[in-house]
């Protein structure tokens, strides 16, 4: 857990947000950027507090609401501070619990309505461009498609993606087994195409890229190191510029491509929300909004009254 912000706040404070967090890790087993968010939401409501020597232990309901008041003026956007609402929530109730404090002074506070924005994704023509951008006659190139077949072919979370080990692969049942967050073990089938790239990756690209070196990873660089999530990234944007596709990427859009495409060709919802590791329904439903907007595309453009 990052500590550099830390140490802007009192001794108590950094005390309790450390003793938090520790809780998190022990009994939910929340990754590090989770937990990096929590210490910045914590460490900024703290060093607000701190020209006036307020402790978090003594924060009132009027100070959050000023402190919250106060980032909206800074320009943080409604999602944000719902964000932000949201780890001060969970911060006091840990307090309560522990029977720190008596009251939570977060309780009563509303958190700023949301729009619910769909998930930028992709047509199934633009993957198919995207998949054939790297150059596989390159060692690299040969690596990158495989990876990022085995994205659109999983639905896998990048971070997912990049921290595969070889054992995590059977490759004779076709599939993988992937550790999601909240250290959650979840079987994802990898299908034909896939499996096809990921043999041969197997049988000869890999071995090239190690040379003499040796990793548990399934997805290695020239000095047998694991691929990073900041190269992959990097790799799929120059891929979008030579597929010439327009708009803009995020790290989930093959994550949504997937689930996107399963829907619009009939796939239960369920299923899609079993291959995301989405461990509730209504976090899955977003993407029905999504197959629904496609449709009313399709109609617009092809309907001779659309």
């Amino acid at each position: 857990m990052p500590s550099s912000r830390l140490n802007n706040i009192n001794h108590d404070d950094k005390i309790i947000i450390e003793q938090f967090c520790d809780m998190l890790w022990m009994e939910r087993g929340l990754s590090k950027n989770t937990l990096s968010s929590y210490v910045s939401d914590l460490s900024g409501l703290s060093e607000w507090l701190l020209p006036e020597s307020i402790r978090l232990v003594d924060a009132s309901r009027e100070k959050i609401l000023a402190y919250l008041a106060y980032c909206v003026g800074q320009g943080f956007k409604p999602r944000t501070t719902a964000r932000l609402l949201s780890s001060v929530r969970r911060f006091y109730q840990y307090l309560v619990r522990e029977k720190i404090v008596c009251d939570d002074p977060s309780s009563q506070i509303d958190a700023p309505k949301l729009g619910r924005p769909l998930p930028k994704t992709l047509t199934e023509d633009e993957v198919d461009r995207l998949l054939a951008a790297p150059d596989t006659s390159t060692l690299e190139g040969y690596r990158d498609r495989v990876m990022l077949e085995v994205l659109y072919a999983t639905g896998l979370r990048v971070s997912e993606l990049i921290g595969l080990r070889v054992d995590q692969v059977n490759m004779r049942q076709g599939v993988i087994r992937v550790t999601g967050k909240g250290n959650k073990d979840r079987l994802v089938p990898l299908g034909e195409e896939s499996i096809e790239w990921l043999e041969r990756y197997f049988r000869e690209t890999r071995a090239d890229l190690l040379k003499q070196n040796h990793s548990e990873a399934l997805f290695v660089t020239r000095r047998g190191a694991s691929m990073t999530r900041q190269a992959f990234w990097y790799a799929i944007k120059r891929y979008a510029v030579i597929a010439d596709i327009k708009s803009s990427l995020s790290p989930h859009t093959l994550r949504h491509a997937f689930a996107s495409h399963l829907l619009n060709h009939g796939a239960d919802l369920r299923v899609v929300q079993l291959l995301l590791g989405h461990s509730d329904l209504s976090t899955t439903q977003i993407y029905t909004h999504v197959a629904k907007e496609r449709l009313k595309d399709l109609h617009r453009q092809h309907h001779p009254r659309g």
